[in-house]
């Protein structure tokens, strides 16, 4: 049994925390052993961090179902990674055309600044050039095997691409002509990110949703198994944040937002916004931000 992350020794795991686990580090484990049995290859991994606030990479970092370390060593090859790899300049850039030349998921988080062709927004400089995030998301991503973009703003603009939008950010699937599988969230949970890794190492492509999200993270919305559901179905309302209640009467986003939120939590499973007494504000969905402002409605 597990609790609070600890393993007791009756050996049998929680039913809380197996749910919790189920979607992401089930995938992973089945994974390794995939690649241990050499029925599949680790693959290589581009993150391009674009234009965004480093929060999905910040995300991914609390990874704990598996953790980082295990995601790195077992299952791919992060070759290039503007906030974690070791190489600085143009020998980092290097790693990322190297790359090319092989089998590799690229992974981008932020969105894509498309001004004056993309100059709002340099990833590099490489012989004396300027590479923009635009350049080289347009080369990566014609070679990648798979091509995610994580969080919001990659998935559908975001918070980059809000009114007024003066850099002309857009998102991923805007500026390249392929499937781009979408994991939107402000930010992304890291099992969402290393769950479809490593299915896509495993097992190919998710099964994805009409929008190109993986069914597994976004199959219901957080209403169907939000925590305060049966305040809503008995008619019990919260007037204002901090009372018991459905927040449904103060603006909250959850009948139309698909994520699974309740079930995982966040920052270790322990809490998530409507667990704080605070209502969702829909951070997943395609119109975030300004789809969803205001965000709180009495």
């Amino acid at each position: 049994m597990y609790i609070g992350g600890i393993k007791l020794n009756s050996g049998k795991v929680c039913p809380l925390t197996e749910v919790k686990i189920h979607s992401s580090k089930r995938i992973v484990d089945d994974v390794v052993k995939i690649v241990n049995n050499k029925r599949t290859l680790k693959m290589n991994a581009i993150w391009l961090e674009v234009t965004g606030c480093s929060g999905n990479i910040i995300s991914l970092l609390n990874s704990e179902n598996p953790g980082l370390y295990d995601v790195l060593t077992n299952i791919v090859n992060f070759t290039f990674n503007n906030a974690l790899m070791g190489s600085e300049g143009e020998f980092a850039f290097e790693k990322f055309l190297e790359t090319l030349d092989t089998d590799f998921i690229l992974l981008v988080d932020g969105a894509v600044s498309t001004k004056e062709n993309g100059r709002y927004n340099i990833v590099a400089n490489y012989n004396g050039k300027s590479i923009t995030a635009l350049e080289a998301i347009q080369l990566a991503g014609g070679k990648a095997k798979y091509v995610v973009a994580v969080g919001t703003c990659a998935s559908h603009g975001g918070i980059s691409a809000a009114k007024p939008n003066p850099s002309e950010s857009k998102s991923v699937q805007e500026v390249l002509e392929r499937q781009v599988i979408k994991l939107p969230g402000c930010p992304c949970h890291p099992d969402w990110v290393v769950g479809t890794i490593a299915h896509l190492v495993g097992y190919g492509t998710p099964e994805l949703d009409n929008e190109g999200r993986p069914l597994l993270f976004y199959g219901v919305t957080i209403h169907d198994t939000c925590t305060r559901r049966g305040f809503f179905d008995k008619g019990i309302f919260a007037q204002k944040f901090g009372e018991e209640g459905c927040m449904f009467k103060l603006g909250c986003r959850g009948p139309v937002t698909k994520t699974d939120c309740p079930r995982k939590k966040w920052n270790g499973y322990v809490n998530w916004p409507i667990g704080d007494n605070t209502n969702c504000i829909g951070c997943a969905q395609t119109q975030f931000p300004d789809g969803m402002e205001p965000f709180v409605r009495y």
